[in-house]
C-alpha cells in the first residue's frame, strides 16, 4: 500500500529539474511547486536536499493551510484533518 502522500512525494520528484551550475555544483527546482529548491555541491546531494525541501513545504503548507497543487491525481487537500506535530 502507497500512502498518499509517500506517492504525492514521488510524482512531485519526477518533475525535478537539475542544472549544474559555473561551479561545478547543483540546483534543483520542482518548477509546479512554488519555492521548492535545493542546491548542493554533487548531483545526490541536491536531490536529495530537493526532497527534504519538498517535505518540509507539504506539512509548511498543510499545517498553514495553503492549497496544494494536485500532482498525478492526488490531491493532498482532500485527506482527513490531521494535526502535524510542530517540532
Amino acid at each position: 500500500m502507497v500512502f498518499p502522500l509517500t506517492a504525492y512525494i514521488e510524482a512531485a520528484l519526477e518533475l525535478a529539474c537539475y542544472d549544474k551550475l559555473e561551479d561545478g555544483s547543483f540546483a534543483g527546482e520542482i518548477p509546479k511547486l512554488k519555492g521548492v529548491a535545493a542546491f548542493g555541491t554533487s548531483l545526490r546531494e541536491c536531490e536529495s536536499e530537493l526532497r527534504s525541501t519538498l517535505e518540509d513545504w507539504i506539512l509548511v503548507g498543510l499545517r498553514l493551510g495553503h492549497k496544494l497543487p494536485v500532482l498525478a491525481g492526488i490531491d493532498l487537500n482532500k485527506l482527513p484533518n490531521v494535526p502535524v506535530a510542530a517540532n
